[in-house]
C-alpha cells in the first residue's frame, strides 16, 4: 500500500467520551484521498481511495497506529526529560491520615473504624497532620527541593520539579517510600464540538423526516433502577470539571453534615455556583502550571467544564431526573442520573483534556478529606496500565481503606489492544454495554441491506440518488472523506452522499452546506459501533465488511447507485441486548497475575446526559459513548448501595455488585464482561459478600510483582498457573442477609477442567463468615489459553456468583490474545525457544517437515486503493479443508510484481480468523494453531494492483498434529524449569527439496504433554 502524501487528513471517528488516554507518542499520519489509475507504483509510493496511511488511520483512544508493533510508545509520557529532570511524584514512607493507626509517640489513630468516615477536622488528624507536614518539610530541606503540590490524607507526600541529583537524593533517603516521575494524560479525541464546532450549524434544527422522540429513558438508567435515590452520598467526579448552569444540577440542596468541602471560585465560577447539589468544586493544575505555565486555549482556571466530559459523567452518576431533554429541536425523552438525590463534588483534574497525575493525585487528597462516599473516575490509558502500584493507585487504595469506593473506566481499546487501564484489585473497573440498538439500514439499489446505526432523523421513504464522495469534489481536498471544502454542490444537491470515516460532524457540515440529503460513512478498516447526533441525517455503518460492500457497489454503479435510508434495523448489529461493546477493554489484566478485569459492564453506548455548550455545539445535553460512561452508571449504583447500607465497606459494595451481575447477550466470557451486566435491584440484597482484608491489600500494594489470586476477591483469575499442579484457594462468604441461610456451590462453564468446591455447602446466620477451599485442576483443557466459567452459591433467596478465568501456562506466557496470533507460537526450527510454565522432566516429539504447497495465480485487478470485499473484482477465493486434530494452518501469499500490493484474510465461513494487510510487502501470512477442523477461505485481494492482471502464488501448509512427515530430529534439554526459556532445534535428518516446509513440535512432562510451535525451515537451491 502506497504511503500518502498530506499530513493528517483522515481522523477516526471520535468517540466523544472517551476514556482519557495517556500520551503514547506521534499521531499517526493519513494519506491523500485521490485516486490513482491502475499501473501506478504500488508498495512504496503513489495513491489510492486508501492509501496506507489511511487504512490506519487515528483510533478512538491512541492516535497511534492500531497494529502490534505500530508507533505505540512503550509506556505513557513522563514529565521527566532525558536527563532525568522534572516533575516528579514524592511518596513518603509514613501512612496518610487514611491509614495510619498509631505508633507516633503522642499521635492517636487517624484511620477511621470500619462503617466511619475520616474526619480530617478532628483533633488527632490536625495533629497527625502538623507531624506530617514536619517530617515532609525536613525531607524536602535535606534534598533542597522547593515542595509543589502537598497531599496528607489519601497519600502522603508531595510533587516538586526535581533534578536527578535530587530524585536520586529523595530515593536514597529512608523517609522516602517512592519516587516517580510524573505521568502526563490527554485526551486524543475530543467531545464532539470540540475542535470542529465552526464547521457545524449549532442552530437547533429538525432534520428532515418524523420526529424520533424516545420515550425510554435515554441516560441509560434502567426503567426499575431500584430503592434508594442516593440521599446523603456525595459522589466526587475527578474529570474535566462542570457546567453549573445545566438543569441536571438546578437543586439547591443543604450539606451533609460530613461534609468539609469547600467551593473554589475561580473564571466563570462563583460561589453560588456550588448550590448543594454541587456541594463542592476545585480545580488542580499546581504541576500542569509549572510545567507548561498557562493552561490551553479554550480552557479557564476554574471548576467550570470547556469540553464537556466531566459534565457528562457527574450528571450520569447524580443528574436530577427530566422528563425531556431536547437536542438539536428534536425530543429523545427522560434522562436521570443513576443516583439523582445523591450530591455531587466537582475535582478538575484535565485541562484541555490533558493533566498530570501529580494534579490527580492531590485531587483524590482532597476528596477524601472533604468527606465524598463515592470517587469516579473516567481516566485511563490507551494501553492500559503500564505497572501495578502506581501513585494514583496507591492513593485509591487509601481512599478505599478510608470507605471511599471508587469507580474507574477499564478503557476503550477492545478491538485495538484490549489493555485494561484502572486494574488495581481495591477500584471496581467498569467496562461497556450497549443497551439500545439506535439501528438504521441503508438499502442499496441492488437489495443489499447494510445495518448500522442513527440518532438522527431520516429521510425515510423511497430510494435517492447515492453518490461517493470522491465523484462528487475534489479528491485532492479530500472529497473521498467528504472534507469541508471537497465537495461540489451541483453534483450532490438532493442525493445522498458516502463518505469515508474522518471527521463526522465537519463532513456532515460540508453536505448539509451543499445542499446534500444525507450521508452515509464507511470505515475502510471497521471501527467501533457508537453514535453521535449530528443534526443532519448520518447513517454510520462501523464495519470493515459493510465498507467494503458498500464501496464496491458504488465501484459498479458510478453514476446510477441508489439507496433507501430509514430508523432501525434487524438486530444484527449487536449480539443483543445488553451486550458488551466493542470497544470496551477486556480481560485479563496484562500487568498483574491474579487480578481479574474489567469487574462489571455498565450502560456505556449513546448516552445521553448534560454536557457543556462550550464544548458541544452549544448543547446543553448530547450522546457519548464509552467506559467513560459506564463508569459513572456504577458509582451512582455505589452511592445507592451506601447510602441503602451505610455500614458497608467499599469491598462489600463492589462484591454485590458483582456477585449479582448477569451474564451479557452474545458472551458468557469474564474476559470481555466481567461478572456480567450490572443489576443494582439484585444488588441491594446480595445475601454473600467476598471482600479483601485491609492487611491483604496493603500487602499486595507493598510488592513489587503482587499476585493477586489469593486476595478475597469476588473472581478468581488463573493467568499464568502451573497447569502440572493443582491450584487451591480459598474465599471467604459472609452472610449480609436478614436470616440464616444455606448455600450450595456448583460449577458452570470451565469445560475440561476439574473444580471442587470444599465444603460443598455453607450454613451462615447473619453477619457470620465461612471459608471454603476451591481446588482447580486442568484437566484435559488446553494449553496457553483461557477457558472460563463460574462459581455460584445458591441459596434459598439469594445466589452469589463469581467468575473464573484460568489459562495454563504451556510454553508462553503473558499473551496479548488466545488465538490468532499466539505469542510465541512460530520458530525457526534453527534456533527455537521455549518458555515453559512448569518444572521437571522433559521429553519432546515432531511430525517432521511437510512442505509448503504454493500454486500460481492470475486474476483481473479491481480497483486501486481500494476496500475489501469477497465477492469484488481483484479479489481470489481459495478454499482448504482443515481435518480434525491438526496442530496448525499456515497460508502465505506473494507477488513477484513490485507495483502490486495485497492483502491476506484468513476465514471459517463467516467468521474473519486472521488477516494480514501489511503495507510495505506484499509477502503476507495468515496462521491458526490448533484450528477447529472445518472448511477455511483464503482471500487474496489486490489491494494496489500493478496493471490489469495480477499474477500471485499463494502457498499453505497444512500440518496433522499426529501426521509423519520428512524426519527431523528435535534436540532440547532433558529438564525444564518454570520461567526459564530454553533453546532447541529441529533438524532434517537429510536434505529437503528446494521451499519452505513446516513442522509440529510437542513436549511431555511426567506423562503430561504440552503443544508447543509451529516450526519453519527452508531449503535454497543454493544451500
Amino acid at each position: 500500500m502506497a504511503t500518502g502524501t498530506s499530513g493528517n487528513r483522515l481522523r477516526r471517528l471520535a468517540i466523544p467520551t472517551l476514556v482519557v488516554a495517556l500520551i503514547t507518542g506521534t499521531t499517526g499520519v493519513a494519506g491523500t484521498a485521490s485516486a490513482a489509475p491502475a499501473g501506478s507504483s504500488g508498495n512504496g509510493s503513489g495513491t489510492g481511495y486508501f492509501t496506507a496511511g489511511s487504512d490506519r488511520k487515528v483510533t478512538l483512544t491512541d492516535g497511534a497506529d492500531r497494529r502490534p508493533g505500530g508507533n505505540r510508545a512503550a509506556t505513557p509520557k513522563a514529565a521527566a526529560d532525558e536527563t532525568g529532570s522534572g516533575m516528579y511524584v514524592v511518596e513518603l514512607a509514613e501512612d496518610p491520615l487514611t491509614t495510619y493507626t498509631g505508633g507516633v509517640s503522642g499521635l492517636a489513630r487517624t484511620r477511621p473504624a470500619a462503617g466511619n468516615r475520616l474526619d480530617v477536622t478532628s483533633t488527632p488528624s490536625q495533629a497527625y497532620r502538623r507531624h506530617l507536614d514536619t517530617q515532609r518539610g525536613a525531607v524536602a530541606a535535606a534534598a533542597g527541593v522547593t515542595v509543589n503540590a502537598v497531599y496528607t490524607a489519601a497519600f502522603n507526600g508531595f510533587s516538586a520539579k526535581l533534578t536527578a541529583q535530587q530524585a536520586s537524593t529523595l530515593r536514597a533517603d529512608k523517609r522516602v517510600r517512592a519516587v516517580t516521575a510524573s505521568r502526563a494524560l490527554g485526551t486524543p479525541s475530543a467531545p464532539p464540538a470540540a475542535t470542529t464546532a465552526t464547521a457545524a450549524n449549532p442552530t437547533p434544527a429538525t432534520p428532515g423526516g418524523a420526529d424520533q422522540s424516545a420515550p425510554a429513558d435515554r441516560s441509560g438508567r434502567p426503567a426499575k433502577p431500584g430503592p434508594g435515590t442516593g440521599a446523603g452520598m456525595v459522589i466526587g467526579v475527578l474529570d474535566t470539571g462542570i457546567w453549573p448552569e445545566s438543569a441536571s444540577f438546578a437543586k439547591k440542596m443543604s450539606a451533609p453534615a460530613t461534609w468539609h468541602g469547600t467551593c473554589q471560585t475561580g473564571v466563570a465560577f462563583v460561589a453560588a455556583h456550588c448550590n448543594g447539589k454541587i456541594v463542592g468544586a476545585r480545580y488542580f493544575a499546581d504541576t500542569w502550571l509549572a510545567g507548561g505555565g498557562s493552561v490551553p486555549e479554550g480552557e479557564v482556571l476554574s471548576p467550570r467544564d470547556m469540553a464537556g466530559h466531566g459534565t457528562h459523567t457527574a450528571s450520569t452518576a447524580a443528574g436530577l431526573p427530566l422528563s425531556n431533554v431536547t437536542i438539536d429541536g428534536r425530543r429523545f425523552g427522560p434522562v436521570s442520573g443513576v443516583a439523582p438525590d445523591a450530591q455531587i463534588a466537582v475535582y478538575k483534574v484535565l485541562w484541555g483534556g490533558m493533566g498530570y497525575d501529580a494534579d490527580i493525585i492531590a485531587g483524590i487528597d482532597a476528596a477524601v478529606a472533604d468527606g465524598v462516599q463515592v470517587l469516579n473516575f473516567s481516566i485511563g490509558s490507551d494501553l492500559g496500565d503500564w505497572e501495578a502500584n502506581t501513585p494514583i493507585g496507591v492513593a485509591f487504595l487509601n481512599a478505599s481503606l478510608a470507605g471511599v469506593f471508587v469507580a474507574a473506566s477499564a478503557g476503550n481499546t477492545g478491538i485495538v489492544s484490549g489493555a485494561i487501564s484502572n486494574a488495581a484489585p481495591w477500584v471496581t473497573t467498569v467496562g461497556a454495554a450497549v443497551t439500545k440498538l439506535d439501528e438504521a439500514t441503508a438499502k442499496l439499489g441492488d437489495g443489499t441491506k447494510l445495518v448500522g446505526g442513527s440518532l438522527d432523523a431520516l429521510p425515510g421513504g423511497g430510494a435517492r440518488p447515492l453518490v461517493f464522495g470522491d465523484q462528487a469534489g475534489s479528491p485532492d481536498l479530500g472529497a473521498v472523506y467528504c472534507e469541508p471544502g471537497s465537495l461540489d454542490p451541483a453534483k450532490i444537491k438532493g442525493k445522498v452522499v458516502a463518505c469515508a470515516l474522518s471527521d463526522m460532524f465537519g463532513s456532515a457540515a460540508e453536505i448539509k452546506a451543499k445542499g446534500g440529503a444525507a450521508m452515509v460513512v464507511f470505515d475502510p478498516v471497521g471501527n467501533y459501533r457508537i453514535n453521535s447526533i449530528f443534526n443532519f441525517p448520518v447513517v454510520y455503518l462501523p464495519t470493515e465488511k459493510q465498507a467494503g460492500t458498500l464501496f464496491n457497489y458504488l465501484m459498479r454503479h458510478p453514476t446510477d447507485a441508489t439507496v433507501s435510508l430509514r430508523i432501525g434495523g434487524d438486530g444484527s448489529s449487536v449480539p443483543g441486548i445488553p451486550s458488551v461493546a466493542d470497544f470496551s477493554s477486556t480481560g485479563p489484566d496484562k500487568v498483574t497475575l491474579g487480578v481479574f478485569k474489567p469487574d462489571l459492564v455498565a450502560p456505556g453506548s449513546n448516552i445521553i446526559a448534560a454536557v457543556s455548550p462550550a464544548g458541544n455545539f452549544g448543547r446543553q445535553y448530547d450522546a457519548y459513548s464509552g467506559t467513560s460512561m459506564a463508569s459513572p452508571y456504577v458509582a451512582g449504583a455505589a452511592a445507592i448501595l451506601r447510602a441503602t447500607h451505610p455500614g458497608w465497606s467499599p469491598g462489600a459494595v463492589a462484591s454485590a455488585l458483582r456477585t449479582t451481575a448477569t451474564d451479557t447477550v452474545g458472551t458468557s466470557s469474564p474476559l470481555d464482561q466481567g461478572s456480567g451486566f450490572i443489576n443494582l435491584p439484585r444488588a441491594t440484597d446480595p445475601g454473600l459478600v467476598i471482600e479483601p482484608t485491609a492487611a491483604e491489600l496493603i500487602e499486595f500494594s507493598e510488592t513489587a510483582e503482587p499476585d493477586g489470586k489469593a486476595l478475597n476477591l469476588p473472581a478468581i483469575s488463573l493467568r499464568e498457573y502451573d497447569g502440572t499442579r493443582p491450584v487451591t484457594l480459598t474465599r471467604t462468604l459472609t452472610n449480609v442477609g436478614k436470616a440464616r441461610e444455606t448455600y450450595r456451590s456448583s460449577v458452570s462453564g470451565l469445560p475440561s477442567m476439574k473444580v471442587t468446591v470444599s465444603p460443598a455447602s455453607v450454613t451462615l446466620a447473619p453477619g457470620r463468615s465461612a471459608t471454603v477451599t476451591i481446588t482447580l485442576r486442568r484437566g484435559s483443557a488446553p494449553w496457553d489459553r483461557y477457558v472460563t466459567g463460574s462459581i455460584t452459591w445458591q441459596g434459598k433467596a439469594h445466589s452469589a456468583r463469581i467468575p473464573v478465568a484460568a489459562r495454563p501456562w504451556g510454553i508462553s506466557a503473558r499473551p496479548y490474545a488466545d488465538d490468532g496470533e499466539e505469542f510465541a507460537r512460530m520458530a525457526n526450527g534453527a534456533f527455537g525457544m521455549v518458555q515453559p510454565g512448569f518444572t521437571g522432566p522433559l521429553v519432546g516429539r515432531s511430525t517432521g517437515y511437510t512442505p509448503m504447497r504454493r500454486t500460481s495465480y492470475s486474476m483481473p485487478a479491481g480497483v486501486y486503493g481500494g476496500v475489501f470485499d469477497p465477492s469484488a473484482t481483484g479479489v481470489k477465493k481459495v478454499d482448504f479443508t482443515v481435518p480434525a486434530n491438526t496442530a496448525g494452518i499456515v497460508v502465505e501469499a506473494n507477488t513477484a510484481d513490485p507495483n502490486t500490493n495485497l492483502d491476506l484474510y484468513l476465514y471459517k465461513g463467516d467468521k474473519l480468523i486472521y488477516s494480514s494487510d501489511r503495507f510495505w510487502t506484499s509477502a503476507e501470512q495468515a496462521y491458526k494453531f490448533l484450528p477447529e477442523p472445518g472448511r477455511y477461505t483464503a482471500y487474496v485481494f489486490a489491494q494496489y494492483p500493478g496493471g490489469p492482471v495480477v499474477d500471485f502464488e499463494l502457498g499453505h501448509a497444512i500440518i496433522g498434529r499426529n501426521a509423519k512427515y520428512s524426519g527431523a530430529t528435535l534436540t532440547l534439554p532433558s529438564t525444564s524449569e518454570r520461567g526459564q526459556g530454553f533453546n532447541f532445534t529441529l533438524k532434517p535428518n537429510k536434505p529437503l527439496a528446494e521451499g519452505d516446509f513446516w513442522a509440529y513440535t510437542e513436549y511431555s512432562t511426567n506423562g503430561t504433554v504440552v503443544p508447543g510451535n509451529l516450526v519453519y525451515t527452508q531449503q535454497s537451491s543454493w544451500q
